[in-house]
């Protein structure tokens, strides 16, 4: 599937430059990152701006297996991020650059200045589309410019629905909006899936591409925390996408698979069916939510409140006290599992659903709070 996925990885950064800012693409999912030659080492920065804490891995790349050399974090202020996006620059700037030298003394003192930046948000939309094309000349082979024509296609539908979303949510038309990821899931000739149709010939071509999408006040201001930490932004990942796509086993390839991440500011949701990222949502609400809930009735600071927070998900606090909070957490938690249930009948489109169910994040260990059906 190379030359196919080449062919979308060529296309799509042309246009992103032509607007006039520039991301890496994941046009293949195996696809390995540009190396400036064999005989380097191939060092990155994965970098993940949560709304709780900014978080730092150095990783060696080889081929493709990464090989995580030093990790590192640094609690965000309430003040910097709100729901996943950055609200101040400058104090992002700092928590990230002491992640960052965490992160490196862990690795030994290795600097890796190309970075990947996670992003995340409920205006970060990630969907999938699937173009049918009759073709008139079925004799004829498929050609790279009908291909790059049916991804062109796929691509500015994908868009347009991203843009009407965004509207519909914020009440703002022509907000600017840019692709961060796409990947090609299934291409099929006459029914049959191919690894790469140039030169097949038939008459119905049909591609499944998947995209994500986000605002560009968003990625101008990881750009601007990028250049604020001397790194070369090699590419902005939707987060779901990102980690759909690291957790993801051959038996979840095979029958798919959904990924809930509960982060301090989001819920990121990613459908994984037939061997491809399907659909991705986030919603505006984490472990945030409830730490201002515990601060509120019990009359605390923030900070007690997130201690007693991580007390109780770990099964510290016993007793009447683990029964105050089950009670006091009760309406966030319905709250969490209503919206849940609605996107993810949302992400179904009316079809079955996969039969796995992975989740990660503080929830684990605080569904006791959440009423029982």
């Amino acid at each position: 599937m190379k030359n196919l996925f080449e062919s979308l990885r060529n296309l799509l950064p042309r246009r992103q430059e032509e607007n006039g800012y520039h991301y890496g693409q994941e046009a293949y999912e195996d696809q390995p990152f540009p190396s400036s030659g064999d005989d380097q080492r191939q060092l990155f920065t994965a970098l993940d701006i949560g709304t709780a804490f900014a978080k730092a891995i150095i990783v060696e790349v080889h081929d493709d297996q990464a090989t995580v050399l030093g990790v590192g974090r640094h609690q965000q202020s309430y003040a910097h991020m709100s729901d996943g996006i950055v609200t101040d620059i400058s104090g992002v700037i700092a928590n990230c650059n002491e992640a960052l030298i965490k992160a490196e003394k862990s690795a030994g003192g290795v600097v890796a200045p190309s970075a990947v930046i996670g992003i995340a948000g409920e205006l970060v939309k990630g969907s999938s589309i699937t173009i049918n094309k009759q073709r008139q000349q079925p004799s004829k082979p498929i050609s790279p410019e009908e291909l790059e024509g049916l991804i062109n296609g796929a691509q500015q539908k994908l868009l347009k629905s991203a843009k009407d979303r965004i509207a519909a949510e914020t009440g703002y038309q022509n907000i600017e909006v840019r692709l961060t990821n796409a990947a090609v899931i299934t291409v099929r000739i006459d029914g049959q899936t191919v690894a790469n149709p140039i030169g097949f010939r038939g008459r119905h071509f049909t591609l499944t591409l998947f995209s994500a999408f986000a605002p560009l006040m968003q990625l101008g201001a990881l750009e601007t925390v990028a250049q604020g930490l001397d790194l070369t932004l090699v590419t902005i990942v939707a987060e779901p996408y990102a980690l759909a796509r690291c957790l993801s086993t051959n038996a979840a390839t095979d029958s798919g698979a959904i990924f809930i991440d509960i982060g301090g500011g989001t819920t990121d949701i990613a459908l994984v069916r037939q061997g491809g990222i399907e659909e991705t949502r986030m919603f505006a609400l984490g472990g945030r939510t409830f730490t201002r809930r515990l601060a509120t009735n019990k009359g605390i600071s923030v900070k007690e409140a997130e201690k007693l927070k991580l007390s109780y998900s770990s099964g510290y606090v016993k007793g009447n006290d683990r029964d105050e909070i089950q009670t006091i957490l009760a309406p966030e938690c319905q709250t969490w599992m209503d919206s849940i249930e609605l996107l993810i009948e949302e992400l179904s489109k009316g079809e079955l659903l996969p039969p796995a169910i992975y989740t990660r994040g503080w929830w684990l260990g605080a569904a006791g709070s959440a009423p029982k059906a």
